[in-house]
């Protein structure tokens, strides 16, 4: 029920999961909607208290209540990247995308351009006019556009159908003088220039860039940024809930492990997830090695067990040297059966 509710959320509003992660109610969970308790699988537990302990900063986190620590996570919606253009950084961008799990729509008028956007992995190519395929891309808090056509006047045609969108970010390549006629004109045309000012342009990092690759690397720096000082969101992944509702899987018993909390450095962020099965497979990664294997071996017990359980693993000191890690963090992960 949980699951299959998550998967119904309405993305524009906050939603947020308790789960109570140690004492004699670890496991309790609750699930709110922009104020509304939409699940809860023990009406008993005193959510009334915990939802006044939100974190201000919405950073998902260990909050303390009573004699118990409670997660609070903060469920985003998928990123989404839309990339205007399908020249030779826009192949690159694609590339990287796919390597940060992240969708990506690509858009070129040009058959050849985008079947090469196609064969580098783009999720959702549009060949069409940019205006008409924007015209069809509603945006959100967690779209990324980027605009890298081939000219100053699609640029500009780009940035007046995305400008009024919801966005995450919205960079345009172009110097400086190219990028301050689209944005003067713009201006005219009566978009209000406080809106134009948080466009990121010229487009990404400045690292020196020369090359498609290194421009395609900056960029995606900057949007990597700007994603990760917004709020601090977990997710659960796509192939997780998949491995978790599917037909495929439905008879076999099964665990999610969580990431709840980090201290240093360690290969995966706050709200990363996996899923164990009992034969042994695991759908997604905490960050790989031994560390992953001990988690493992902890969720079947978990699941033979039925019982929730926190876990702290210590990767600092000797135990990272011989895994061949650079981290060298403390991170607790929360194991949970699925019922």
């Amino acid at each position: 029920m949980f699951f299959e509710l998550l998967q119904q959320l309405d993305k524009s509003k906050e939603n947020i999961v308790f789960t109570v992660i140690s004492g004699k109610n670890s496991g309790a969970k609750l699930l709110l909607s922009d104020g509304e308790k939409v699940y809860t699988n023990n009406e008993l537990y005193n959510w009334d208290s915990v939802i006044k302990l939100i974190p201000a900063d919405k950073k998902s986190k260990i909050i303390n209540f009573e004699d118990e620590k409670v997660y609070v996570e903060f469920i985003s919606q998928d990123y989404n990247v839309v990339v205007c253009g399908a020249g030779h950084i826009s192949i690159a961008i694609i590339k990287m995308c796919k390597l940060l799990n992240l969708h990506v729509t690509v858009i070129d008028d040009r058959i050849k351009f985008t079947d090469n956007a196609r064969n580098a992995g783009a999720d959702r190519v549009i060949c069409e006019s940019f205006v008409e395929a924007l015209c069809g891309i509603e945006g959100s808090k967690s779209t990324f556009f980027i605009i890298v056509t081939r000219g100053h006047r699609h640029d500009q045609d780009c940035l007046e159908e995305i400008i009024t969108k919801e966005n995450a970010y919205i960079g345009m390549i172009g110097s400086r003088v190219r990028v301050r006629k689209v944005l003067d004109y713009l201006e005219e045309k009566g978009i209000p220039r406080e809106k134009l000012d948080k466009v990121y342009t010229p487009i990404g990092l400045n690292i020196g860039a020369e090359t498609p690759e290194e421009i395609a690397v900056s960029i995606m720096a900057e949007l990597i940024e700007v994603k990760n000082k917004g709020i601090g969101y977990g997710s659960y992944p796509r192939e997780v809930i998949d491995g978790i509702l599917s037909e495929k899987y439905k008879d076999i018993p099964k665990a999610i492990v969580t990431i709840v909390s980090r201290r240093g450095s360690a290969p995966r962020e706050v709200g990363t997830k996996m899923l164990v099965l009992k034969d042994g497979n695991m759908i997604g990664t905490i960050g790989g090695g031994c560390v992953e294997a001990d988690i493992r071996q902890s969720a079947l017990s978990a699941i033979e067990n039925q019982e929730c359980r926190l876990v702290q693993v210590d990767m600092t000191g000797l135990d990272a040297e011989e895994e061949g890690m650079v981290c060298g963090g403390i991170v607790e992960i929360f194991v949970e059966p699925i019922k």
